[in-house]
């Protein structure tokens, strides 16, 4: 179980991480600033295990390879929203952090929720409602459960 963090349609990666922030030499050090404009308060909140919930378009804008990262760092479980700039799609699942699309939750839950997610089986619990999301592709899931593109490509070596 974790907290959802709720967040609107067409939040671009410069809402997750402004760019200001991308002169800093690490991920750990940007972390602390992620969806500033947003919500100041997210990185003290967020624990290990929470979720990030959004509408649609979700990391629209610059490709950012820091803005899936920082969620990351943060120990962000998961990323679940209507859909997803195909760009911010593909760099969270190169660096191991799991995006998955669930078109009905959205609408169905508030800030602060309790969620359960089973990425196996492609359902977000909430409050004892369950929602059907996209199960990723084996190869996808290979990627993630072997923490990224690198680390899978390692591993094949």
């Amino acid at each position: 179980m974790g907290k959802i963090f709720k967040f609107h349609t067409d939040v671009d990666t410069d809402q997750i991480i402004a760019s200001q922030y991308l002169l800093y030499p690490t991920v750990e050090e940007m972390k602390s600033h992620a969806f500033e404009s947003l919500d100041d308060t997210f990185a003290s909140r967020v624990q290990p295990g929470d979720y990030v919930v959004a509408a649609e378009n979700f990391g629209c804008g610059s490709s950012r390879e820091q803005a899936p990262a920082v969620l990351k760092a943060l120990g962000v479980r998961a990323v679940v929203a209507k859909s997803f700039a195909r760009i911010f799609f593909r760099n969270a699942i190169n660096i191991g952090l799991p995006v998955i699309v669930c078109k009905e939750l959205y609408d169905h839950v508030q800030d602060g929720e309790e969620m359960e997610l089973s990425l196996t089986e492609g359902v977000a619990t909430v409050l004892g409602e369950q929602f059907t999301c996209t199960r990723l592709n084996p190869y996808m899931q290979q990627i993630l459960n072997q923490g990224g593109l690198l680390a899978s490509l390692n591993e094949e070596a």
